[in-house]
């Protein structure tokens, strides 16, 4: 019985030693290549080690032995690490949309299991999390995206940490254009405007239950057109 006890105690180590070692990695990866929402492609282009060792980790990662925080923030970091690696792969690139398939080809083990980008958002991470400010969190290397953390998304802090980050993006003015009266906003709120607006609310009212600043009383609702530019630090 203490044999079986031990061996079972030791099978939960490694399972939380591999979970771990992924966070580990991933945040000295983010801190290291990525600065005001720019990422560094072009120093990760000449030197992929670390991110060949993510791409490793994210392969052989065991989500049926994780709990719903692991799952969360294990999804959100390992879309922006192969949202990287599919630019890094083409590099130098100008665009995400000037890669043939960049969202739907499926090019990635994740979990031991092959998925593409959108496969990995809209029919892994959406359904099972359900949360709107996933929008927010998940970076799809445009210039229009919201900015790319700077670190990685860990169990332990996931949920506040995306609530920090919805704040941060929400707040930012070149996010939210507050021009008199009327307020354009990224077109992602165009595209996924049924998240927006459960339960009968409108989208600036999403908005601004995360504004420091309120929006005008009548604002008027705009968008602006999404740059696709590469949000790249090189000029």
């Amino acid at each position: 019985m203490k044999k079986l006890i031990f061996t079972l105690i030791l099978a939960g180590s490694v399972v939380f030693g591999r979970a771990g070692d992924f966070f580990s990695q991933a945040d000295g990866f983010f801190a290291k290549n990525v600065q005001e929402g720019r990422v560094a492609y072009a120093a990760i282009h000449q030197d992929q080690k670390q991110l060949d060792a993510l791409l490793k980790e994210i392969a052989a990662f065991d989500l049926k032995n994780a709990d719903d925080k692991t799952k969360k923030a294990f999804m959100i970091n390992a879309y922006n690490i192969l949202a990287i690696k599919g630019i890094v792969d083409r590099y130098p690139v100008k665009s995400p949309m000037k890669v043939s398939n960049f969202f739907d080809a499926r090019n990635y083990t994740v979990a031991g299991e092959k998925l593409s980008l959108n496969q990995l958002e809209k029919e892994k991470l959406y359904p099972f999390a359900n949360d709107p400010r996933l929008h927010f969190v998940l970076v799809c290397a445009a210039v229009s995206c919201p900015r790319l953390a700077s670190f990685a998304y860990t169990p332990d802090k996931v949920e506040d940490q995306i609530e920090a980050t919805t704040r941060e993006t929400l707040n930012d003015a070149e996010f939210i254009r507050v021009k008199g009266q009327k307020v354009e906003v990224s077109e992602i709120f165009r595209w996924y405007e049924g998240d927006f607006k459960k339960g009968g609310r409108s989208v600036l009212a999403y908005i601004d239950q995360y504004r420091n600043e309120k929006l005008p009383d009548k604002a008027r609702l705009g968008y602006y057109t999404y740059n696709w530019n590469l949000n790249t630090q090189e000029k």
